[in-house]
């Protein structure tokens, strides 16, 4: 394999989640009646941890309003049960042959530990990963202390592991520690934000993996 560790993103990366991220925000809104910033506003955030996602769609706010806000969120997210088709087509299986290839593979995700545990216990992929890092549990992206802590954990060098994501954030904090990444063009950002950050390449599909790793 040409990297012993890869590390994916998941929301617009391995799962088909950003309409549903933009669903929550949406609700939230709602309930805190805080006028909606709007879809693009909305996706721009996806992937940060929900204390700088909020900072950044309203500014400073309140304790108060940020807990509201929080457990409107949770509320709607965790109404809809996850299956195997909320993945991006070949995810399950590209995830496999890695597998297979003897690679170990890992989650950073700006998703809760609550929210990141029921996905995998949902959708049964556990066993996939050696390693998983949230953002309420290390820092927000792009803050690159998750990728840190699982290179530590896996005593790899940064060079010898690959970040996975659809987001600017994602791209970002495997560049500040000297790790290659690789764009994914389905998620939540695009191409020409993701190739600002000199990706080893940019995807259209997760089997595309499987030539690139070698």
């Amino acid at each position: 394999m040409k990297y012993e560790l890869v590390i994916f993103d998941w929301d617009g990366t391995l799962a088909d989640s950003t309409g549903h991220i933009v669903d929550c925000i949406r609700y939230a809104c709602e309930v805190t009646k805080e006028g909606f910033p709007g879809e693009d506003a909305a996706r721009n955030i996806i992937g940060l941890g929900m204390h700088e996602a909020l900072l950044q769609l309203f500014g400073d706010r309140t304790p108060e309003f940020i807990d509201t806000f929080r457990a409107a969120y949770s509320d709607h997210f965790f109404r809809a049960p996850m299956s195997r088709d909320d993945l991006f087509d070949g995810a399950i299986d590209t995830l496999q042959q890695l597998k297979d290839r003897g690679c170990r593979l890992a989650i950073a995700t700006g998703k809760s530990r609550r929210g990141m545990d029921r996905a995998l216990e949902q959708l049964g992929m556990g066993e996939f990963f050696i390693g998983v890092k949230c953002a309420d549990e290390t820092r927000s992206k792009p803050n690159p202390l998750m990728l840190q802590m699982l290179l530590e954990e896996q005593r790899v060098d940064p060079g010898q592991a690959v970040m996975i994501g659809d987001t600017e954030y994602d791209m970002e904090m495997a560049l500040k520690i000297g790790m290659p990444r690789i764009g994914v063009n389905y998620g939540a950002h695009d191409a020409d934000r993701l190739l600002s950050y000199r990706p080893e390449s940019v995807i259209s599909s997760p089997v595309e993996l499987l030539d690139i790793l070698g």
